[in-house]
Parts: C-alpha cells; sequence; structure tokens
C-alpha cells in the first residue's frame, strides 16, 4: 500500500534467472517426477520490464522508471549452484522428494552444469510515485 504521493520501489529477479542451471534442474526434475514441473510462476509476469510496466499499470501507476540490468554470479563448482537450489524456492520442489530421488537428481542436475562457470542473475528495478 502506497499513499498518494508515495513512492513505491520494487527490485525482482529478470529473465532467464540462474541459466544454465535453472534448465537443468527442471530437466533433472523431468526425468524423475514429472509431476512436479514447473507449472505457472507468477512471478515470472514482472521479470521483464514490460511485465512490470503492464502490472504497476494495472495498479493505477503509470509512469514508473524501470531499469533491466544484466547479471551473472560465477560459481567455482557445480556444488556452488546446488546451495543457491537448497536455499532458494527450487527446495520446496526438492523437499517432495525422497531421498534416493533427491540424490539422482542432484546428481544430473550437477552433471548437466560440468563446464559451468557462471549462470545468469539479471534484475528488474522500478521506482514509482502513486
Amino acid at each position: 500500500m502506497v499513499r498518494p504521493g508515495g513512492r513505491l520501489a520494487v527490485t525482482t529477479w529478470g529473465p532467464d534467472l540462474f541459466e544454465p542451471a535453472n534448465s537443468a534442474f527442471w530437466e533433472a526434475i523431468r526425468q524423475e517426477r514429472p509431476d512436479l514441473l514447473k507449472g505457472f510462476n507468477p512471478w515470472e509476469r514482472i521479470s521483464t520490464p514490460a511485465g512490470l510496466r503492464a502490472m504497476l499499470t494495472e495498479a493505477g501507476i503509470a509512469d514508473a522508471q524501470i531499469v533491466a540490468e544484466a547479471g551473472s554470479h560465477p560459481i567455482g563448482s557445480p556444488d556452488d549452484w546446488w546451495l543457491v537450489a537448497m536455499g532458494s524456492g527450487y527446495r520446496g520442489t526438492l523437499a517432495q522428494l525422497d531421498a534416493e530421488t533427491l540424490a539422482r537428481v542432484k546428481e544430473r542436475n550437477l552433471s548437466a552444469l560440468a563446464n559451468c562457470s557462471a549462470f545468469t542473475t539479471n534484475v528488474v528495478y522500478a521506482v514509482a510515485t502513486k
């Protein structure tokens, strides 16, 4: 809620978040538990400047300043990615796996990232006055 004349700042992940690790993760899940594949992800609606602008416009905020910033996060090994997966929203999917399935998903995911040295961390920022 923002009072009239108040300022709103939004920071959200941008497009292609965590690629190529994200695709490797969901492929590993698909191979083991296709029933857990991602469906509608509401945050994807605002992962681009156009999507964020549309949401703000629907809320009555038409003059937002929106900036997209490309980013990349280096990793020393695929295990660095697994720490992110276990400490983020991916964990909700992983928590639904039994120990053996979890081990296979981890192995598939990390094997797919054997030559990966970084993943994408694009961000979208908005500042608006209501």
